[in-house]
């Protein structure tokens, strides 16, 4: 099914990055919209324009104008190289259109929020495979987002063998 919206959350660690990847290489279909989902918790702000987007979030950025540090800082990310690298792989060999979202706020209820008003037909988040204990005492995003989202989520672990990942993202 082509044209379809597919999330994916992104923190810019580790796990997230995988969780790209992995959305790059297994889900993204040529004419789909690859869309990073980043939900920022703080509302402290370099740059005056951002709490115009408080609460509904960012307009959809697109990859080109994200590879433009200038306007990184204004929606307050900090893309590395190697995000970006994914990126332009998924768009010139997938054949997607890259964007991203910018929310404001829990992460867990944005990403959730983010289902509804980007709107998404899927959503791809990472997990750090927390203990029980740490699961119970910091919460989990994945887990609040897989049971309050309303869209098929996959979440791909962070302890994920690389080929299963696909190396070419």
């Amino acid at each position: 099914m082509a044209g379809r919206n597919v999330g994916v959350a992104v923190d810019f660690s580790p796990c997230s990055k995988n969780a790209l990847r992995w959305a790059a290489a297994n889900l993204a279909a040529p004419g789909d919209r690859l869309i990073l989902i980043h939900a920022k918790a703080s509302y402290q702000y370099e740059e005056g324009v951002a709490h115009l987007w408080e609460r509904d979030g960012s307009p959809l950025i697109p990859l080109l104008e994200l590879s433009d540090p200038r306007v990184s800082k204004i929606y307050g990310l900090a893309l590395d190289r190697e995000t970006l690298d994914i990126l332009a792989r998924a768009a010139a060999q997938r054949g997607v259109q890259v964007f991203a979202k910018v929310l404001w706020g829990d992460p867990a209820r944005k990403l959730t929020e983010a289902v509804h008003k980007v709107p998404l037909q899927w959503l791809v988040v990472g997990n750090r495979g927390l203990s029980a204990v740490k699961r119970v005492l910091m919460g989990s995003v994945s887990t609040y987002v897989v049971n309050h989202a309303a869209c098929p989520i996959t979440v791909v672990r962070e302890n994920m063998l690389p080929s299963a990942l696909t190396t070419s993202y």
